[in-house]
């Protein structure tokens, strides 16, 4: 097989698909990358003229792909020519937890990439590289090539598994520096091949490669280490409240010890993203396929802390708001699950949300990246009520001023800087009085909001 890779295709123009192809466009030029999707929809959205309509928010994705974009960059929904020409293939579809049958709400849905590999062992004439870039769960791999061997038409297929390692919000930063790249196989010449692309911007001695199960693991095994500091630290948090301590403190003074290190210590309403939740299920489940109950037990209680971070911070709400919310105005500034990304898959604020609609609160909903379909749509998804309950409780409005307007209490579900730089003093003039604002992201001002006299509450404090 040659070495030098030509074209690449990658199936899934998503959140990982979109960005890690246009920076591997723009580093290596001499490649033709194509990346193709089913959703003609999100296609025609990467092929947009204004690039304010790309399918994904990320700083500096737009400059990337307005430079790439129609010269070695290519957007299509024609998977079969697409995987035909490539040399390597990219497998970047949606893996997510299954919601029915065996290891429901736990296993890895794997019916997409399942497609994907059927799909490439129908059209594939030569051999190719084909690279997982999904989060998978461990042992994917073998069956992919399992289904390229068994169903394709006698042509070589090398599976690589190239997890990302991606914070969104910081993906195109994330990408360009990475701290590590990690690359499991078994075919060496396959490897070379995917180190050789990387190694055009990225320093050899950070490219990782491993056995194909290590490197599988090591993406969830990483997700699953960093949620738990989350929750750590938001096990703490609780108990900073009943004890008069601060997170913050305790978070600095912890932080400070070489051995802990100061990162993933933010005490918040709890994590979200498409993968830590999904990535520790996976765990979870794997281990107890294999018997592992005290393995599975202890990864677990990292999704149940979260949990339950997020309902008592909806509780506090309900408590403070004199133990009802029936008919009082909520506004909620921030959807997305963190700054700087329109993606909300498990934000907290839908399950504050969804607690607060329990109870009968209005909700009004502003997001400075997040649209009202979406806010919609992740409501509609949890099927706690009806789609027209959900817009009737729900209002989505596009300024923070119009969200708090006459509102009881504000909640701060998402760490956008613009939040900062508001004008509290007229927020405060157009609210109900007692005027509360809970601070799900600890990001405003103690001081400055009660010398406003604002009921000011966040978690840990």
């Amino acid at each position: 097989m040659s070495k030098t890779i030509k074209k690449i295709c990658c199936i899934g123009a998503g959140y990982v698909g979109g960005p890690t192809m246009s920076v591997v466009a723009k580093q290596c030029p001499h490649i033709e990358i194509t990346i193709v999707d089913v959703n003609a929809a999100r296609i025609a959205a990467w092929n947009d003229e204004n690039l304010d309509n790309l399918p994904v928010y990320e700083p500096g994705l737009q400059e990337i792909v307005a430079e790439a974009r129609n010269r070695n960059l290519f957007f299509s929904t024609d998977i079969e020519k697409a995987i035909d020409e490539a040399d390597m293939i990219f497998i970047s579809v949606n893996t997510p937890t299954k919601n029915y049958g065996k290891g429901k709400g736990m296993a890895a849905d794997l019916k997409y990439i399942e497609l994907c590999a059927r799909q490439i062992a129908a059209v594939a004439k030569n051999d190719k590289i084909v690279v997982e870039k999904s989060t998978l769960p461990v042992r994917t791999a073998a069956a992919l090539k399992s289904i390229l061997d068994n169903t394709g038409n006698g042509v070589n297929f090398h599976i690589l598994s190239n997890p990302e390692f991606l914070a969104e919000g910081t993906a195109i930063q994330d990408l360009i520096n990475p701290d590590r790249v990690l690359i499991g196989g078994e075919n060496d010449e396959a490897i070379a091949a995917l180190v050789d692309i990387y190694a055009h911007w990225v320093s050899r001695d950070k490219i990782l490669t491993t056995n194909l199960w290590s490197s599988e693991l090591s993406k969830l095994t990483a997700n699953a280490f960093l949620a738990q500091r989350v929750s750590s630290i938001n096990s703490i948090s609780a108990l900073c409240e009943k004890t008069g301590a601060n997170v913050d403190e305790v978070s600095k003074a912890i932080g400070m010890d070489s051995r802990i290190g100061s990162k993933f210590l933010k005490a918040s309403v709890g994590f979200g993203g498409s993968c830590f939740q999904k990535d520790i299920l996976n765990l979870v489940y794997i281990a107890r396929s294999y018997g592992l109950t005290e393995v599975a037990e202890y990864w677990d209680q990292v999704i149940l802390m979260n949990d339950y971070q997020k309902q008592r911070f909806a509780d506090n709400i309900i408590q403070t708001l004199y133990n009802t919310v029936s008919g009082k105005k909520i506004a909620f500034l921030g959807w997305a699950f963190k700054k700087d990304t329109n993606d909300t898959r498990e934000s907290a604020a839908i399950y504050v949300a969804d607690y607060l609609l329990s109870e009968q609160a209005e909700i009004t909903v502003y997001d400075p990246k997040v649209s009202a379909e979406r806010i919609y749509a992740d409501l509609d998804y949890l099927n706690t009520r009806s789609s027209e309950e959900n817009r009737a409780l729900v209002k989505v409005v596009n300024t923070a001023y119009e969200a708090c307007n006459d509102a009881h209490a504000i909640a701060v579900l998402t760490e956008w800087d613009e939040f900062k730089r508001y004008d509290w003093a007229k927020i405060k003039e157009h609210m109900k009085k007692p005027a509360f604002v809970f601070d799900g992201r600890k990001l405003l001002n103690r001081k400055e909001l009660e010398d406003l006299d604002f009921k000011y509450y966040a978690i840990g404090e």
